[in-house]
């Protein structure tokens, strides 16, 4: 099982047809999962703005053959086209999300030194909507000063899936970040551990083994020694 991360820029009525159909299980053969989402920046205000202009496709797939199928033929790939994708082996989970089978039960391990990719999945409770905000700002608001982080984005889905995104340049550096002492980070994990703000929640930690593209002008892992750029 893999998990893929497509980001495209795409004109504005483009965006919003691409969030308006996802790639269905039942009909695109090796696909296990796949949502659509829009993107939304990190930090700045406490409620982070959409972008339906930057758009999204995280999907699962049997295997790479059945991804590259599904890019060369299936017309939910037009829009991602010309974008960055990154293809990931998931290493680590904490929680669990509707649909998204074949996570590891276990932990497998990486080098402190290899790049890491993180995704946070949320299905907020509303009720918890400005509890959830106070806490993941000062987060955001951290972790983009932190320098092994080469690039994020929040992403979402009408009405109530929230997510994060972001790739480091070493799981150590990564780490370091998540489980600082007093970090912002840290308390946020903690506020959701006592009172939690979402019905269901997923942290995952992968291994990006390929990546190609552009997002934002650049390729985030060009410069990676352990990720493959096809």
């Amino acid at each position: 099982m893999i998990v893929t991360v497509q980001i495209a820029e795409v004109p504005l009525t483009d965006g919003l047809k691409a969030l308006g159909r996802r790639p269905s299980v039942d009909r695109v053969p090796g696909l296990r999962y796949a949502e659509t989402l829009f993107t939304a920046p990190l930090g700045g205000g406490l409620l982070p703005a959409p972008n339906p202009r930057t758009v999204a496709l995280l999907a699962s797939w049997d295997d790479d053959r059945h991804f590259e199928s599904f890019l060369a033929s299936d017309p939910h790939a037009e829009p991602f086209r010309a974008g960055w994708q990154v293809r990931m082996e998931p290493l680590r989970v904490f929680g669990k999300w509707p649909n998204l089978d074949g996570l590891p039960a276990k932990e497998r391990p990486v080098a402190d030194e290899e790049p890491v990719v993180v995704l946070t999945l949320g299905r907020l409770m509303p009720w918890r909507l400005a509890p959830f905000l106070r806490a993941a700002h000062p987060a955001e608001e951290e972790v983009l000063t932190e320098p092994g982080l080469l690039a994020s984005t929040g992403f979402g889905r009408l009405p109530r899936l929230v997510s994060t995104f972001s790739v480091w340049r070493s799981a150590a550096e990564m780490r370091d970040y998540a489980t600082r002492s007093g970090g912002a980070h840290r308390e946020a994990v903690a506020r959701d551990r006592a009172h939690p703000f979402h019905r269901h929640s997923a942290f995952i930690r992968f291994r990006p083994y390929a990546s190609v593209g552009s997002w934002g002008g650049r390729d985030p892992l060009a410069k990676s020694k352990d990720c493959a750029v096809r």
